[in-house]
């Protein structure tokens, strides 16, 4: 009996002593949260009169930088470290160089403007995805887009490859399919790009074709109706 109960109480100490996760959504409450001050590309972009340093060194810095007594113990103690400045900057608490501090300043607390649970969300998502991993990822596939044609680049950007592909038809027709239908009548192609369509193309089981000129200007409209005319 005194084991069973020994390992009942380790069992719920064990429960106490588990980390918090939040349940929030950190990636929408970093871009409504800290998009206005940082840039969270990744990797990041870089702007002669920006705010704020980009977020993927902001992580990276806190993670180079905290204490902690191992390896596994310095994620839970950067969210900490992250749900304490954002509500109490200061110097002192920076991890910032003495430059950085001179072009940036110390950051305007944030206390009111985000809760504590909010920032566990934010600083959750932060550290998992500004990893080195995730930014070798990202520039792998950012020197495969620079190497493909604009048209390609921007289909492929905004998922028209899920519909379409080159030769093949799938949800809707071949981009060379549709080259052929409409020759060299490329306002047809744009217009259905912009503001989609529907019933042009028997079968294909009554796919509609959405509208992308909210995601699209008209001068990447022309650049990806070009493209699939040349098909």
């Amino acid at each position: 009996m005194r084991i069973i109960l020994s390992v009942i109480v380790l069992f719920l100490f064990a429960g106490c002593e588990q980390k918090q996760h939040s349940n929030l959504d950190g990636k929408k409450l970093l871009e409504q949260k800290c998009s206005m001050c940082h840039n969270l590309d990744l990797p990041p972009k870089t702007f002669e009169n920006e705010k704020a340093p980009p977020m993927m060194a902001v992580a990276f810095h806190i993670k180079d930088f905290i204490k902690a007594s191992s390896e596994s113990d310095k994620i839970p103690k950067a969210i900490e470290f992250v749900k304490d400045y954002v509500v109490n900057p200061s110097a002192a608490k920076s991890f910032c160089d003495k430059e950085s501090l001179e072009n940036y300043g110390i950051m305007p607390s944030q206390k009111g403007k985000v809760t504590q649970e909010e920032l566990q969300a934010i600083a959750e998502y932060m550290f998992a995805h500004y990893t080195v991993k995730n930014m070798n990822d990202a520039q792998i596939l950012q020197n495969k887009l620079n190497k493909m044609p604009a048209g390609e680049r921007i289909s492929l950007q905004h998922n028209c490859f899920s519909c379409h592909k080159v030769a093949k038809d799938l949800v809707g027709p071949s981009f060379v399919k549709i080259a052929s239908r409409y020759g060299s009548d490329r306002q047809s192609i744009e217009k259905s790009i912009k503001n989609g369509s529907a019933k042009k193309w028997q079968g294909y089981r009554g796919a509609v074709m959405p509208a992308f000129g909210k995601e699209l200007n008209d001068k990447e409209i022309q650049i990806v109706s070009k493209w699939i005319q040349n098909r």
